[in-house]
């Protein structure tokens, strides 16, 4: 772990009604900071830069729900960053951010274009810190899911959670895909990493690859073990876009 690793802070903002995990990170000498998925309460997100008296200067998106980036416009035009990610396929979603907000309730969100796309495998940096960049599609069919193995942390949006993956109910999601998306994707990072989920609580995925009832190794076959395919039907499908 470089010198820079760990001058690296995170602290989780939830944000909407829905409480989505928006992961502010920033840099503890030059106190800029990124946010991963700004999906609303702008002015919370601000008191929170405020309060560690920071500098915002990236913005990432890991998917284009609403609850995971209605308030990146508002962030653009009140501080001049540039938004980046999720990968192209998601502009869809992001085309619909208002209405779904709408839909549930929510106000003050707005539809974004990205200044632009990630790409499956790139690197980003962040004050000499390199995250990778994992498409990571089934949930949405642009997501993406950031990670720094180094740090040991990864920020998944709503591809998988503690105990559960994200819904594959909405247009062009794929169970299957979703499945494949974790085991290939995520799994071979290592199961001492943290993930940072779109809802609720950390896990990791050595945790997950355990008692996850969806991505068990024991379900999955990863790692050569029988495999019986997990029920997509008893998926969860709360209100939440997770």
């Amino acid at each position: 772990m470089s010198e820079a690793d760990h001058k690296l802070q995170i602290r989780i903002v939830p944000v909407t009604p829905l409480q989505q995990n928006c992961s502010l990170v920033w840099h503890t000498e030059t106190k800029r900071a990124l946010l991963v998925d700004p999906g609303g309460d702008i002015d919370r997100l601000q008191g929170a830069l405020d309060q560690f008296d920071l500098t915002l200067t990236r913005i990432w998106l890991t998917h284009g729900h609403f609850d995971h980036a209605g308030a990146a416009a508002e962030l653009r035009e009140r501080t001049g960053v540039a938004v980046e990610g999720p990968h192209r396929d998601d502009q869809f979603w992001l085309d619909q951010i208002e209405d779904g907000a709408a839909r549930y309730g929510v106000e003050g969100l707005q539809n974004v274009t990205p200044d632009r796309y990630f790409e499956d495998g790139e690197t980003l940096d962040f004050e000499g810190v390199s995250f990778t960049v994992l498409h990571t599609p089934g949930h949405t069919p642009g997501h993406v899911v950031i990670a720094n193995t180094d740090l040991k942390i990864a920020f998944v949006g709503d591809v998988l959670f503690a105990g559960s993956i994200g819904r594959t109910d909405f247009p062009r999601g794929d169970h299957a895909q979703l499945v494949q998306s974790i085991t290939t994707k995520l799994w071979p990072l290592g199961p001492d990493i943290t993930f940072v989920p779109g809802h609720g609580p950390a896990s990791t995925f050595g945790r997950e690859r355990q008692i996850n009832p969806f991505v068990a190794d024991r379900l999955t076959g990863y790692g050569g073990a029988e495999t019986t395919p997990p029920d997509a039907g008893a998926q969860r499908t709360s209100k939440r876009y997770s």
